[in-house]
């Protein structure tokens, strides 16, 4: 099938309701139809392993799952028998139950790194808390986030800081500072020309690319000698880089850390972990101020802690980690010598680790392009392959790889074509996609 044979129209009507209730369009802008062709935004009906299939019955191979937190695959029999077995046993209770327990104490096995551990729902009031424990433990009014990583939560704190800060008041976007990743001068320079008012370093750990030999550590030192929190944001390297995230593998040890997605392999489960000494800030048994850290009525779910005990006793018994660097060291190899044998290996171009690759469109100028995008998506779209990403799940196989390679690489002839006219517009077919952060909509 080509990409104007491909047609959505029950997607189409479902897009339509969901504008018309739901700000949007979708519950997370990273999901919405602006992200895709126009008119080729498939609504999913259900997925099982790396297949999702959308309510007009197409199948796809899916990158990039549940924004990558489902990395075990859909509908993954232990995880759904965990989830089971609490589900006729109550979900939640006026007093914690045994799950919380055994859940706190199966993730800092997992990651040794970390003293204590608190559960949440969403990534964003993780990251949130250890903000305001950095303020509270410092007394110190600014957040100085690394600027080259484009996500940390929907607060204030950080929304302020993007173009879509509409409804932030200026004085909040004042507290939070910006420093770029692998530069430790230009870090050092921050913390001394507002020293002493910088609460806390926040930082992915690694991302597209891998941290400079020594950056981590040397970040470490410079928190401590000035005096902040250092918190890594392991929402995307947690497990992903190893079972106790980039921490685990870099051995660079932060002061409090944050993890979601890949915990709960889709299920709503994430958890702001770290030194007992900043955490219990947030508890009863010290003798200052007291600090509201989290508190959420379904933070401990006892069905979305069981999950999140099943990926882990998964990831380290079968060795997920090292299948999905392994799924995507292939992928990344057959995705470049698709687009190389197509005249086009300097336009599509995957960065990134390979457990968590994405890719790049670029133009006639070698520039990243959203027009270009939009056409290789497409194309993508009609040989059934649902890629924002090439970040991959454990459920992928051998043919699932070797169709997305020859997806590619007809999607990369059609590309050449368009580079040769020196316009994309002919295999856009509508307006392109769009930047989940912009200023106007």
């Amino acid at each position: 099938m080509n990409a104007e044979e491909l047609r959505l129209p029950r997607s189409r009507q479902a897009n339509e309701r969901l504008h018309a209730m739901v700000p949007g369009g979708a519950h997370t802008y990273a999901k919405g139809d602006d992200q895709y062709p126009e008119n080729l935004a498939p609504v999913i009906s259900h997925g099982r392993g790396a297949h999702v299939w959308d309510v007009d019955g197409n199948r796809y191979v899916e990158y990039g799952s549940g924004l990558r937190s489902v990395s075990l695959g859909h509908a993954h029999p232990r995880v759904t028998e965990a989830v089971r077995r609490e589900l006729d046993r109550g979900s939640n209770f006026v007093r914690p139950s045994i799950v919380e327990v055994e859940a706190a104490e199966r993730f800092l096995t997992t990651v040794p790194t970390a003293e204590m551990v608190k559960f949440a729902k969403n990534g964003s009031d993780a990251t949130t808390a250890a903000v305001r424990l950095a303020r509270a433990a410092t007394g110190r009014p600014r957040v100085a986030v690394c600027a080259d990583h484009p996500f940390f939560s929907v607060d204030d704190w950080f929304i302020g800081t993007t173009p879509m800060s509409a409804g932030i008041p200026a004085a909040t976007n004042e507290l939070t500072v910006a420093f770029p990743y692998g530069d430790l001068a230009a870090t050092e320079e921050l913390l001394a020309r507002h020293e002493g008012e910088v609460a806390c370093l926040i930082l992915e750990p690694a991302t597209h690319t891998e941290p400079p030999p020594g950056y981590l550590a040397g970040l470490r030192e410079l928190a401590d000698r000035h005096g902040c929190v250092l918190v890594f944001d392991e929402m995307i390297t947690g497990f992903r880089w190893s079972e106790a995230g980039a921490q685990g593998l870099y051995g660079v040890v932060p002061d409090l850390s944050t993890f979601g997605k890949a915990l709960g392999n889709g299920f709503a489960v994430a958890a702001l972990a770290g030194r007992r000494e900043l955490m219990e800030l947030g508890g009863l048994r010290h003798s200052g101020d007291r600090v509201f850290l989290l508190s959420t009525t379904h933070g401990a779910e006892t069905h979305a802690l069981a999950a999140a005990m099943a990926v882990q006793r998964t990831y380290v018994e079968d060795g997920v980690t090292g299948r999905l660097h392994a799924l995507g060291e292939r992928l990344a190899a057959g995705v470049r010598e698709a687009a190389a044998s197509m005249g086009v290996g300097d336009h599509v171009v995957v960065r990134g680790r390979a457990s968590n690759l994405v890719f790049a469109t670029l133009d006639e100028d070698g520039q990243p392009s959203q027009r270009y995008r939009t056409l290789f998506l497409r194309q993508l779209l009609a040989g059934g392959v649902l890629a924002p990403s090439f970040v991959v799940s454990g459920a992928l196989d051998d043919a699932d790889l070797n169709h997305t390679v020859d997806v590619v690489a007809e999607a990369c002839a059609v590309y050449r074509k368009a580079l040769d006219a020196a316009d994309p517009t002919p295999w856009m077919a509508g307006r392109p996609v769009k930047p989940v952060f912009r200023r106007l909509a």
